[in-house]
């Protein structure tokens, strides 16, 4: 199995079995680094259905961002021919990865000790919602679920307002990210050992390792972290403030950027104000602060509080809507829009690859539109070894 995409990760073939946005999020990568990857999907007329987030039908704008630079094959794996179409792609494949309720790949047949029987150096990857056993492994997973069950909603949104999701799927973008980093682990240590490995992880898990010093405070300080709205809970004055036209984020972390941020907004008496001179008295007195900050920066416009504060050394940056956000000088310097080609759509464009890399200009190469569902079952099969009559029998039982 070739492609003719370079990159990377040109030199892996990578099957992709899941559905709504984890685990097409953590092969993505896999996808836009140059690897071929083969999205098996249920045909249609067979029990099951596509994606319920990401589909093509009620959500194309997602579908092309989330599954560009892919194949299609129709595969129903439920059938025995299904699974012997499997087994062949899998002797050739190096990753196999799958997003099903924990119990499901072994009642099919297809989990992992059942593959490394086929090939032995296959990676075999697994994200649920919960982990692969457990008291909640059977149960299905959600983002906003795991949001809320990983803490991160109890630290989300103002004061006293309850509980707020975050505005992304967070926990799905991360399981599929940290599922990517297990899988390029798992590639490098088969090249010493030889033999692939199941690596999995859950939204639950993912979620919970995103809280980060969060997390940190309880396990080690036994401090229940609260939300503080835009707020950083550690450090004063860092969040949003009002501006003559707008808003504007600003950091001003630790005793230096404090004097410098006073300095910039005239007020080099709140230096040595009571209660003011250490990140521990300004969080104390979080209210105090902020009001008095707050009031300067009502006086001039986002764009000049920017410019006076980067030039003061003072991290701070202006507050968009997306489409603002896209018009951005150095967004667009970036290049995080890329363009690509879709047949029926024409030109259009996707959220670009964060990652760059000197030998493999990103923008370098065309980006392929995402497939329609079995846009290359015909091709895939004929490299498979059957012919067309075959196929046409295999698409009469909704195998293909």
């Amino acid at each position: 199995m070739t492609t003719e995409r370079k990159g990377p990760l040109s030199r892996f073939t990578v099957l992709d079995a899941t559905r709504v946005r984890a685990g097409p999020t953590a092969i993505r990568t896999f996808a836009d680094l140059g690897a071929r990857v083969i999205k098996l999907e249920i045909p249609s007329g067979a029990p099951g259905g596509d994606d319920m987030i990401g589909g093509r039908d009620h959500n194309r704008a997602d579908y092309e961002n989330l599954h560009r630079n892919k194949e299609s094959l129709t595969l129903n794996m439920k059938e025995p021919e299904g699974q012997d179409i499997l087994a062949k792609l899998v002797k050739k494949a190096d990753v196999f990865i799958e997003n099903f309720r924990p119990d499901v790949k072994h009642r099919l047949g297809i989990g992992p000790e059942q593959l490394h029987l086929i090939n032995p150096r296959l990676v075999y990857a697994s994200i649920s919602g919960f982990g692969q056993d457990g008291p909640y492994a059977k149960w299905p997973g959600f983002d906003s679920i795991a949001q809320g069950m990983g803490g991160l909603m109890s630290v989300t949104g103002k004061p006293g307002e309850g509980p707020m999701r975050v505005g992304i799927p967070i926990a799905d973008l991360c399981s599929g990210h940290f599922c990517a980093q297990a899988i390029m682990a798992a590639l490098l240590e088969r090249e010493e050992s030889g033999k692939g490995q199941w690596v999995h992880t859950s939204l639950l898990e993912s979620q919970i390792a995103m809280l980060d010093f969060q997390a940190a405070q309880w396990l080690i300080d036994h401090k229940v972290p609260k939300s503080t709205g835009n707020e950083h809970p550690l450090t004063v004055p860092t969040g949003v403030f009002e501006t003559s036209d707008g808003h504007l984020n600003v950091a001003a972390i630790g005793q230096g950027m404090w004097k410098r941020l006073c300095a910039a907004l005239e007020l080099p008496q709140l230096i040595d104000e009571p209660g003011m001179g250490s990140d521990p008295e300004r969080v104390t007195n979080r209210a105090k602060v902020n009001a008095a900050v707050g009031a300067a920066f009502k006086m001039r416009s986002t764009s000049a509080w920017t410019k006076i504060l980067i030039d003061a050394g003072v991290p701070c940056g202006p507050i968009y809507n997306i489409d603002k956000m896209f018009e951005d000088a150095q967004v667009q310097h970036l290049g995080m829009a890329r363009t690509l080609h879709h047949p029926d759509l024409g030109d259009i464009q996707v959220v670009n690859l964060p990652m760059q890399f000197s030998s493999h200009p990103r923008n370098k190469g065309p980006m392929k539109a995402a497939p329609e569902q079995g846009d290359h079952t015909v091709a895939i099969l004929h490299e498979l070894g059957y012919n067309n009559l075959q196929i046409d029998q295999l698409r009469e039982q909704f195998v293909v």
